[in-house]
């Protein structure tokens, strides 16, 4: 079902965006500092199911436009293609800005704060229909189990990420605040990265 070379290029961006400091992060990171690592292990499931939640929306949309028009899944390919290339600009752009964590009050439902949380984020949805069709091949066939795997995929590395942060909770704010050459360096990186993406798959569509 999936290409290798395809599959491996998703990988590699889904990995490294995993990592990248980000809302979701700093979510989890501030419900570990306020309540402890089980509230922020629960935190973390509860976005889990959240972007799984977007997953499968954005699957049906999808699935839908492709049956509705080729033409149509590509310009949403493109469109996706120029997002992601905006969205490393921006993280280039904002290399300096400040990290902070607002630690919160601890509270009970912190998994289905997180579901909420993840849910409720328009931006999460905006993502998934920009990423994963850059890797999806209609020839193929199965274009909707197609979007479900390399979305939850994406979800699952991005909990696995949350999960560490829950366990490095401590040290990762010192390190966050303390080393600007760190988050300099990380944003640059990511949004070089996002940006070459961007570029690759709009002009591998072109050939």
């Amino acid at each position: 079902m999936f290409d290798t070379h395809r599959f491996l290029l998703f990988f590699a961006a889904a990995l490294v965006l995993a990592i990248t400091p980000g809302p979701g992060i700093f979510y989890v990171l501030a419900r570990s500092l306020a309540g402890g690592r089980r509230e922020g292990i629960h935190s973390s499931f509860g976005t889990l199911v959240g972007g799984l939640f977007h997953v499968l929306a954005a699957a049906l949309g999808v699935s839908a436009i492709l049956a509705a028009s080729a033409v149509a899944f590509h310009t949403v390919k493109f469109a996706g293609a120029a997002y992601l290339v905006w969205l490393g600009i921006r993280m280039i752009r904002t290399r300096n800005s400040e990290m902070t964590v607002s630690v919160l009050q601890p509270s009970q439902g912190a998994f289905r704060q997180g579901i909420l949380t993840e849910v409720l984020n328009p931006k999460t949805a905006l993502f998934f229909l920009s990423f994963i069709p850059q890797f999806i091949a209609p020839e193929r066939g199965h274009v909707f189990l197609q979007f479900l795997v390399l979305g939850a995929f994406s979800v699952i590395l991005n909990t696995a990420a949350d999960l560490l942060v829950v366990v490095l909770a401590a040290p990762l704010e010192r390190k966050l605040k303390s080393s600007v050459r760190f988050r300099r360096g990380q944003r640059v990186a990511s949004g070089l990265g996002m940006i070459g993406l961007g570029a690759y798959v709009a002009l591998a569509d072109t050939k």
